[in-house]
């Protein structure tokens, strides 16, 4: 025959139940991402690479993980929009090195908030920032040793944004990338100012093939569309950033793949695993070719292994190149 319950012993097998059922739904609780995207998703550039890499962590993740992004954000409103997120969000991610000053101040005044910059630099340590350097100055000195294989001209160009350490590195190696292969070469440098102004990319890039500019690179976001007129316009080619999508447009002879969405998967991948970590992170060549490469379109045997020992020399630290 069975005994009933005490009230004592039923109230403390609800209160047991409770706390179990409050335990479950605290474990399923799902990481909370805030993402950053200051220029748009779809600029076949940095910021569409960036999008790819949290859509591909969406796919992967599924309902482990909660996003909120924004995107198509000035400079003048980072700081406000990193403020939405991190009152949100356990983890904001900012998509680009110029979202690095706004991120380091906000993250200041949300401590138990997690933050990491995608092309972050070293610079100011928080105790909550993660940075994470794809060493673009690394792969564009490679850019520039594959354009000045492709030039029929003996002349290559580059068109940066803003104009800022990271880009105007990443400038600087593209030149002396192609100096390398042949010192011949005559390079034209230019900045908009501006990754997104289409009009003013045009510009510099025309002005670029006026010089004898035959292929050209970029660090440029929606100002790529400029660069692409110029370029269809005058017959000339251009090297991809970011994204491997060879055989799908002619224009594109080469691509360099700087591994954005990469760094967001990573972010996303370590907070989902608890192993998040603050500080500076270099990526480039050293982490492999997700994090970076060259990829170019149906290059010969002797052009991919030319372009294999430069990759492995900056490696090896016998070429040596700038920061960021």
């Amino acid at each position: 025959m069975s005994k009933a319950l005490s009230p004592i012993t039923s109230f403390a097998s609800v209160v047991v139940a409770t706390l179990a059922l409050v335990t479950t739904a605290h474990a399923a609780d799902p990481l909370t991402v805030g993402v950053l995207i200051p220029g748009s998703k779809s600029d076949k550039g940095w910021m569409e690479s960036g999008y790819d890499g949290l859509a591909a962590a969406q796919k992967l993740y599924g309902d482990k993980i909660k996003v909120q992004m924004i995107e198509n954000i000035n400079y003048a409103d980072m700081e406000q929009a990193l403020v939405n997120l991190a009152s949100k969000n356990s983890l904001v991610i900012g998509v680009g090195g110029q979202t690095q000053a706004a991120v380091l101040k906000v993250a200041k005044r949300f401590p138990k908030t997690r933050f990491s910059i995608v092309g972050g630099s070293k610079g100011d340590v928080v105790p909550n920032v993660a940075g994470y350097d794809v060493k673009q100055a690394e792969i564009a000195f490679v850019a520039g040793a594959t354009a000045a294989m492709l030039s029929k001209t003996g002349v290559v160009s580059y068109v940066g944004g803003m104009e800022i350490p990271s880009i105007v590195n990443a400038g600087k190696e593209f030149g002396k990338g192609a100096a390398y292969v042949n010192p011949k070469i005559k390079y034209v440098e230019n900045y908009t100012g501006d990754f997104d102004n289409v009009a003013k990319s045009k510009e510099a890039t025309l002005a670029a093939i006026a010089q004898g500019a035959d292929i050209h690179y970029h660090i440029l976001n929606l100002g790529l569309r400029g660069m692409e007129q110029a370029a269809k316009e005058k017959n000339t080619h251009i090297i991809g950033s970011y994204t491997d999508r060879c055989g799908t447009d002619t224009l594109y002879p080469a691509y360099s793949i700087t591994g954005v969405g990469y760094q967001v998967e990573y972010a996303i991948k370590e907070a989902v695993g608890g192993s998040w970590k603050a500080g500076y992170k270099p990526f480039g060549l050293a982490m492999g070719p997700k994090a970076s490469d060259m990829v170019l379109c149906g290059a010969t045997p002797e052009m991919k292994a030319k372009i294999d020992a430069i990759k492995k020399d900056i490696e090896s630290g016998k070429i040596k190149v700038l920061e960021g």
